[in-house]
Order: C-alpha cells, then sequence, then structure tokens
C-alpha cells in the first residue's frame, strides 16, 4: 500500500516510456513523505481502442490512488497537485491529465500476510 494505477491512452506510451512513466508516480510517491517506499506500488493501463474521452478518442492520462486511511485531506491534496504538475512537464500536449484519491479503511483491508 498505497496503489496507483494509471489509465491511459496507447499514445502515451510513444510518447514516453512506460518505466519512466511509472516511475514519475513512484518518485513523487517517496517525496511526499506519506509512504514507505517499498510498500508503493504503480501500475500502467494502456488503452488502444476502448475508451472514450468527452465522446472523442483524445489522449488521456488518470491516475487512481487508492491508500490507507490517515491522511488528512491537505496530505492527499499535495499528493495529487505534485502527481499532476511532474506528469503535466512530461506530457505537455496531453490536455486531460487527472487523478483521484480514496482511501482504504483499515477495518477491512486484508492482506496476504495478515491471514
Amino acid at each position: 500500500m498505497p496503489h496507483f494505477v494509471i489509465d491511459c491512452s496507447e499514445t502515451i506510451l510513444k510518447l514516453n516510456t512506460p518505466e519512466s512513466t511509472l516511475k514519475i508516480v513512484h518518485d513523487v510517491a517517496v517525496n511526499s513523505d506519506l509512504f514507505d517506499e517499498a510498500d508503493i506500488k504503480v501500475r500502467l493501463n494502456p488503452f488502444k481502442e476502448n475508451y472514450s474521452v468527452g465522446g472523442k478518442k483524445d489522449d488521456f492520462i488518470h491516475v487512481f490512488a487508492n491508500i490507507m486511511e490517515g491522511r488528512t485531506t491537505t496530505q492527499k491534496a499535495m499528493l495529487s497537485k505534485q502527481i499532476i504538475s511532474q506528469l503535466k512537464i512530461v506530457f505537455p500536449s496531453i490536455e486531460f491529465i487527472a487523478i483521484n484519491i480514496r482511501d482504504f479503511e483499515k477495518a477491512t483491508y486484508c492482506n496476504k500476510s495478515m491471514i
């Protein structure tokens, strides 16, 4: 935990390598001091055909961040802005770049090591 899942149009992979794009999000998460680096997971899902942005095939990047509850709204807003700021630098021609952060509940979260 946390999990950062990047959905994007496949064109994004031609503008920047997947590894570099993953590293951007990973590095911002590390530098936020909100997480232990070993816990940060980042994945990328490119879409070739099955997507629509405003009824068009416009390129997009959307980061879904799932983090354990306990961070303040201010901390989450800062994390969102920092990730988008870095992606905007690398992808200046992409009009739609966004993120949303969702909290996991500690009471209902479970992983293999907890069983």
